[in-house]
């Protein structure tokens, strides 16, 4: 069960973690602990961030707290080693070498607390000919081979928002890394290490089945022509009759006959074992969509194992009985937002406060970790 309110504890209760702020996977890194329970402390800059987003609006910051800290001050570094000594785990999400050059690089760190988890996130990682450049979500997924499956047949790739390489092979990694590293520091003997999560490298461990199935003749390496990239005519999206779609996924035998049955395909259909008769197959599917609209589908395959759903919209999703009742949305301080996951039955984790705003929590920060000088940094005003 997932809860809301700040009465909830998860499973990372007791664990401190220090983000140094930036954008993209690092903070959604830091969200995903903070859903669980760590008391995570966002080091915010003066003047907030470079993409101009309203924290008030920014839900990777929920469940954080937020202290104002000036890197470039003469007493900025001092002021984020001050709490990386009493914290778990550090989060930076800096080109490489930046964090060493402004003073609180995992040398400095630590130094400071041996068994510190300091985590780095990056596109390109730590080292190699391309760790210095500039780069964002879909150069990373693109260079790793990822992007290349992605998409139809005859056109160019299709961008997955910036979920497949900031999210799923940045931020997941990341959190897992830590995780591990946070588990070998509290071993006996154990100390701390730096963990470095690249990009490229969760994005292409993703794909980890895919090269398999390509080495083994399964797949082939190009888009549109394989059983899970939309090649497949029982595995992808139909258009209906009101310009909605639905997805379609039965891939086992029984599944399809049951989907197929209720599509009305006929007795006459394409054989869907027969590679030849794919187009035909395709073509077939698609016509029998378009003779209606897609609640009149959903309608259709409601309570089946025929493996189709409607394709929902990011404000249709948390409507749906399924997830309504399961609670996978939730509301919180007026915004309508994805509720922490995974599951836990006796730590759930929950949505206990807002989107941090950059210092506000300079004071109760400095009170909590024993740390009276950062309130020399004051706080910004709350927008």
């Amino acid at each position: 069960m997932t809860t809301t309110g700040p009465g909830s504890q998860g499973p990372l209760t007791g664990v401190r973690v220090v983000e140094l702020a930036g954008i993209g996977p690092g903070p959604f890194a830091a969200m995903l602990l903070a859903d669980l329970g760590a008391d995570v402390v966002r080091v915010d800059r003066p003047g907030g961030s470079v993409l101009g987003i309203d924290p008030a609006f920014d839900l990777t910051n929920r469940n954080k707290r937020s202290v104002l800290v000036d890197l470039k001050a003469e007493d900025g570094p001092a002021r984020v080693l001050d709490l990386a000594e009493r914290a778990d785990v550090l989060i930076e999400g800096y080109r490489p070498g930046v964090a060493e050059r402004l003073g609180v690089g995992p040398d400095a760190c630590l130094a400071r607390n041996p068994r510190l988890v300091y985590g780095r996130m990056t596109g390109w990682g730590q080292d190699g000919p391309l760790a210095d450049r500039a780069g964002h979500d879909i150069a990373y997924i693109a260079l790793s081979g990822t992007l290349s499956m992605i998409g139809g047949p005859g056109g160019p790739p299709t961008v997955p928002a910036n979920l497949v390489g900031d999210y799923a092979g940045g931020s997941l990694y990341l959190v897992v890394g830590v995780l591990a590293a946070l588990q070998h520091a509290r071993t006996p003997g154990g100390t701390g290490q730096v963990v470095d999560a690249a990009i490229v490298d969760g994005a292409a461990h993703l794909a980890t089945m895919i090269h398999g199935m390509l080495a083994a003749g399964g797949w082939q390496d190009r888009r549109g022509a394989n059983l899970l990239d939309g090649g497949c005519p029982f595995y992808g999206c139909y258009e209906t009759s009101d310009g909605q779609y639905m997805a379609v996924g039965p891939l086992e035998p029984r599944f399809y006959d049951e989907f197929a049955t209720l599509l009305e395909l006929g007795d006459d259909a394409p054989d869907r074992d027969d590679l030849g008769q794919w187009e035909a197959l395709r073509a077939r599917v698609a016509d029998r969509f378009g003779t209606r609209t897609r609640a009149e589908w959903t309608e259709v395959f409601e309570g089946t194992d025929a493996c189709t759903a409607p394709v929902l919209s990011l404000r249709e999703a948390p409507g749906h009985p399924h997830l309504a009742a399961r609670a996978t949305y939730v509301e919180h301080g007026g915004l309508t937002q994805p509720a922490p996951a995974p599951r836990f039955s006796v730590t759930p984790g929950s949505v206990r406060s807002g989107p941090a705003l950059p210092g506000a929590d300079t004071e109760a920060v400095a009170q909590d970790w024993d740390l009276p000088g950062l309130r020399a940094h004051g706080r910004e005003p709350a927008r």
